[in-house]
């Protein structure tokens, strides 16, 4: 069984493709949507998803959340002793997602359809299917966020013939991708994007609102300095867009040195806040639409994905944008989910989807490092020769030639760059190769340099000496921040040691830890209230009596609901 998986920057989701159709694979707590926070409790074992979520205003310092903005990157986050890259935090949420598979589907599951953002650069990739290897899933494919969303839209097109564009916002990413669907065959045609711009982006906005409004007069000043004000502000900000959504004003208040500060915003306030991130929305649309060669009037629709996508003023600028209101036939946090199912339907060979074919795009350039002649015998090194363009169809294999330039050159450097600029220290470093050459005169001695880039966004670089048909390899593995196979080993040993905190224990932790969140936030008689109720439901818990437990749950559930709704999901 091959499952499908959307490792989101704030939720993830696990799906799978099954009798023909999609299904969407709930957790413990009965939830779709999985946070993508990762802690340790008290005894040092692992919480992932919502109980972990809860702690982050109460125990910060072991707490990690948006940690998929630093996949690809050795950036290490500290949880209380213990330190743990991206990919490990990931991994964890990924080992989470695949128990919640194994208990519905009631059978080993092993290998896995990742969604990434079609962005997300080749180191990035990597360590996403690291992330997989050392959670203990084989990743058959990585597929691009805004492409499973088309995948999983495109079933549900009654047109044979359509142009549509995905306008993919989530929590950490942007990415846009437009699609052409015709007899059967699903083809990207152009894929855009901005890997530090999603919902998390607007949350921060209203923070800085938040501190420049009331805080600032109080003596809170960096948001950063106090890591449980903080996270009180970005829950507080995550409520305030929510509420915003239906309401034309809403109230965000910390408590802050011992005392309550409240902010009332308009939406007028949300938007003018929000207007240099709507800026950065429209660079990479009209980047695709010109990749594309297509203009906006040329779309049948535009399709949401991300639940940043519910905000009414990223729909309102959809809209105008387009001319058109966004189609929202499916539920925009889940559709990147559903559309991984599919590809996993496909990687199966399932036959309800054999009429399908889908094509994908190479969303950024990629290429070398030469030198330019500036004059006579006079070269200038740091220049980018593209060999592979962005948005060619892949999987793909292109060739470039390149002489020495020196007399008696001993080596060619081949310095491999992923980006558009003109200067390669403007792009992203991949790789370098050094190729023994045989020493002839300057410009005697030429090299084939072949990059092919596979379904997967991973690159593989051959060079051939014409003089003496040597070849050799480079399959991009060695990326800065990548760990490498005898490091994967190693990590998988240690996380294999963590305590997982137990499943059917979940529900109970995830309360206990939004009761403690609560009682500091609360004042007064509301505080003391939840202190006793609290307390009354661990007396129950430490009976062990699932018969007393159940409604004792329920009813501390119910409690903390008329005290502030329904929490954050």
């Amino acid at each position: 069984m091959i499952i499908g998986i959307d490792l989101g920057t704030t939720n993830s989701l696990v799906s799978v493709w099954r009798d023909g159709q999609v299904e969407l694979i709930p957790n413990a707590l009965g939830d779709m949507l999985t946070p993508s926070v990762v802690g340790l409790d008290a005894d040092g074992a692992v919480l992932v998803g919502l109980a972990a979520r809860e702690r982050l205003i109460t125990h910060p310092q072991l707490t990690a959340a948006v940690f998929k903005r630093y996949m690809g990157s050795d950036r290490k986050t500290l949880l209380g002793s213990q330190a743990f890259r991206p990919e490990e935090l990931s991994a964890l949420v990924l080992k989470s997602l695949k128990a919640d598979a194994e208990r519905y589907l009631g059978e080993p599951v092993e290998e896995a359809v990742i969604t990434v953002p079609a962005y997300f650069s080749d180191a990035q990739r990597k360590a996403t299917k690291i992330a997989g290897q050392l959670a203990g899933l084989k990743v058959e494919r990585l597929v691009n966020e805004p492409t499973a969303a088309a995948l999983a839209y495109g079933l549900h097109q009654s047109e044979p013939e359509s142009r549509f564009l995905v306008f993919d916002l989530g929590g950490g990413t942007f990415d846009i991708s437009i699609l052409e669907l015709f007899e059967g065959v699903m083809e990207v045609r152009a894929s855009a994007g901005d890997n530090f711009l999603g919902g998390e982006d607007f949350s921060e906005a209203l923070i800085d609102g938040f501190i420049a409004a009331v805080g600032k007069q109080h003596g809170l000043t960096d948001k950063t300095a106090d890591p449980a004000v903080y996270q009180n502000l970005r829950k507080q900000a995550e409520q305030a867009k929510r509420a915003l959504t239906g309401a034309p004003t809403a109230t965000m208040t910390v408590l802050h040195a011992g005392e309550p500060l409240s902010w009332t915003l308009s939406d007028g306030d949300f938007l003018k806040l929000c207007e240099p991130l709507l800026k950065r929305l429209r660079e990479p649309i009209e980047k695709a639409l010109r990749d594309s060669r297509l203009k906006a009037i040329d779309l049948d629709q535009v399709v949401l994905a991300g639940g940043a996508t519910r905000k009414p003023l990223v729909r309102k600028l959809v809209a105008k944008l387009f001319g058109r209101m966004p189609a929202m036939n499916l539920n925009p946090d889940e559709v990147v989910a559903r559309g991984a199912a599919v590809m996993a339907g496909l990687k199966a060979r399932d036959v309800a989807l054999s009429e399908v074919v889908m094509t994908d795009v190479c969303p950024y350039s990629l290429g070398i490092e030469v030198s330019e002649q500036l004059g006579p015998g006079r070269f200038q090194p740091g220049f980018y020769l593209p060999i592979i363009e962005r948005n060619s169809v892949v999987p793909i294999s292109r060739e470039q030639i390149v002489s020495t330039i020196v007399d008696n050159q001993p080596a060619l450097h081949v310095s491999i760059f992923q980006g558009e600029s003109r200067l390669v220290k403007d792009n992203i470093f991949l790789g370098e190769l050094i190729l023994p050459v045989p020493p002839r005169p300057a410009g005697q001695i030429s090299v084939a340099v072949r990059f092919t880039y596979d379904v997967n966004g991973l690159l593989e670089a051959e060079m051939t000496v014409a003089e003496t048909g040597e070849k050799h390899r480079l399959l991009i593995e060695d990326n800065p921040g990548v760990l490498s196979p005898e490091q994967i080993e190693e990590r998988l040993a240690a996380l294999a040691k963590l305590k997982i905190h137990p499943r059917e224990l979940l529900p109970n932790a995830t309360l206990l830890a939004r009761a403690d969140r609560l009682y500091q936030q609360l004042l007064g008689e509301q505080r003391q209230w939840l202190a006793q109720e609290t307390a009354r439901f661990q007396a129950v818990l430490e009976s062990q009596d699932e018969a007393l437990i159940l409604p004792a749950r329920t009813e501390l559930k119910q409690f903390l609901d008329e005290i502030e709704g329904d929490g954050w999901l």
